[in-house]
């Protein structure tokens, strides 16, 4: 008989990449979504995301997941001109990366993105936070959160 064990959530997809959020959390047991109701990935439970609805403002959301220590992957060629935004992820100590590539469109550009990113964002998990970075295909780079 195998156990399940809980999985331990890294990783929110946020609602902007909700094609590519379903991919990931299909595939691992680490990534959560907006809406996801939770499922068992390799022998882990993972739970439903509290984040209940893709409709949740980024002023209620961004201080949830920050708070449970999360990496934020979120779409936004324009990151570095959202001053809301790179407030809010630098008042929680949220950890962003921001897929900034014009090619992200498309649920397939965005997995090339992020499968041609993976490692650098992985290794983001152990950086302390607040941070932003900006990842396309063959780059990643750090935004000023001043």
């Amino acid at each position: 008989m195998s156990r399940i064990k809980p999985a331990e959530v890294r990783f929110y997809i946020d609602a902007d990449l909700l094609g590519l959020a379903r991919l990931l959390a299909g595939l691992r047991s680490d990534v959560t979504y907006p809406g996801d109701p939770g499922t068992v990935i390799h022998k882990r439970q993972r739970p439903p995301c509290p984040i209940a609805s893709p409709a949740v403002k980024d002023s209620e959301w961004i201080p949830q997941v920050a708070s449970r220590g999360w990496l934020i992957i979120t779409r936004d060629r324009h990151i570095q001109e959202h001053r809301l935004e790179i407030t809010a992820v630098r008042e929680h100590r949220a950890r962003m990366v921001a897929l900034t590539a014009a090619d992200a469109g498309s649920v397939f550009g965005q997995l090339e993105v992020v499968m041609s990113r993976w490692r650098d964002i992985e290794r983001c998990l152990a950086e302390p936070p607040p941070f932003i970075y900006a990842a396309t295909r063959t780059t990643m780079r750090q935004i000023p959160l001043t």
